[in-house]
């Protein structure tokens, strides 16, 4: 499959500057992406992005990825009711190390170069920057912009210079990437669409070149219209100090039926035949959830490695599976079990719930014993017991305690 093929199959253009994406087929380009470093992860949501370059890279184009040290100091506007709190510097050049580091995580082994936009903004006079570059900015178009317009228009919360200028430094970027890298496409999000075509314009004026650009869209949940990568607790993130791997497979095991195929073909690098047969043997049986499970695996090991994935996937197996023996854990996934769920010591297992508050009384201990809502390794129990080795207690339907 060509790369204008793939990319219409899995979902990845919105908007293009290109009048035929085979154009993609004919010339390899070399492309940039930027990557806000306002947060100290990067979410699901980049990581469709980080999906997209991959593809691009895998059909032969250069990618120059670039973390916005600079632009991140500044806040982009776009999609947002009221500007965000600024970071200082040392907090976003935290923040830009964290994603470089996630950055090379996801792509190792496929070449690419990572450059930070403060590396040239730093150096760059004010009246330089206005006279050489503000000089090609028609305000008209900019107060056009729709998060701009909203923004000043009747209701809206207003907007400062700082935000304002944000589309002239993205649009510098793509200069600056252009002249020093050969770059003549930028990727991104729907949403940067506007400041993309900064770029595009900067180049023409300044260059006399033609530059492109493609956006793809913002991933949505079929199933509740929110924003995908949200959850009841926050964004899903790819740091695993703020997102488990666990959580994180637990995530897209959980996906939507409705939704699972799209994420298959956004978030995995299975080809067509390999997702078409997942959503085939699928169709026949939804509450075997095969798509969500493959989905799962192929994501985590992505983002937090096979051997972690497997892990994730074993211990999952043991809390909702048909066997929950602990005993298939090795110490490394009892530990990352432990994370999880509460755990208790060794004893008489009522005294033991109740002193980790995870029980209010013996007395309701006795009552889940005689309508058999408690087992140990998945061997349910009539009576109270002493447990003196690794053990695994559920209680009621969806409540696990470690034993060690």
């Amino acid at each position: 499959m060509k790369l204008s093929e793939e990319l219409a199959w899995r979902g990845f253009v919105q908007d293009t500057t290109i009048a035929d994406l085979k154009y993609l087929d004919e010339k390899k380009l070399t492309f940039y992406h930027g990557f806000d470093a306002s947060a100290d992860s990067q979410t699901v949501g980049n990581l469709a992005a980080m999906m997209l370059d991959k593809l691009f890279i895998k059909h032969g184009h250069k990618a120059v990825l670039l973390a916005g040290g600079a632009t991140s100091l500044i806040g982009d506007p776009g999609g947002k009711d009221k500007e965000r709190p600024l970071q200082d510097e040392k907090t976003v050049a935290s923040n830009v190390a964290k994603a470089k580091s996630q950055i090379e995580k996801i792509f190792s082994g496929q070449d690419f170069k990572l450059v930070n936009n403060l590396d040239w903004f730093k150096d760059i006079r004010l009246l330089d920057f206005l006279r050489d570059t503000g000089k090609h900015f028609s305000m008209t178009p900019l107060v056009q912009r729709d998060y701009i317009a909203k923004r000043i228009g009747e209701g809206g919360a207003g907007i400062t210079y700082t935000e304002f200028s944000y589309t002239l430094l993205q649009g510098y970027d793509f200069l600056k990437l252009y002249k020093d890298h050969g770059v003549t496409l930028q990727l991104a999000g729907s949403d940067q669409w506007g400041n993309s075509l900064s770029g595009v314009d900067l180049v023409r004026r300044v260059e006399g070149k033609e530059v492109h650009v493609i956006t793809m869209p913002l991933i949505i949940n079929k199933s509740t219209g929110v924003k995908f990568g949200k959850s009841e607790d926050g964004a899903i993130w790819l740091d695993e100090q703020k997102t488990s791997p666990y959580k994180f497979y637990q995530f897209w095991l959980n996906v939507d039926d409705q939704g699972v195929e799209d994420y298959l073909k956004i978030y995995t690098e299975l080809d067509k035949a390999e997702i078409d047969k997942i959503i085939t043997e699928f169709s026949k049986d939804k509450s075997s959830r095969i798509a969500q499970k493959r989905l799962a695996e192929e994501v985590t090991k992505i983002v937090h490695g096979e051997q972690r994935a497997n892990s994730v996937r074993k211990v999952t197996e043991v809390l909702f599976g048909d066997n929950s023996n602990i005993n298939q854990l090795d110490q490394d996934e009892i530990n990352l079990l432990a994370k999880e769920i509460p755990e208790i010591s060794f004893g008489t297992l009522s005294d033991r719930l109740v002193e980790k508050e995870l029980l209010d009384s013996k007395g309701e201990f006795r009552r889940l014993l005689e309508s058999g809502a408690v087992s140990i390794n998945g061997q349910k129990i009539g009576e109270d017991v002493e447990i003196k080795e690794i053990s695994l207690i559920k209680k009621g339907k969806n409540t696990f305690i470690l034993v060690r």
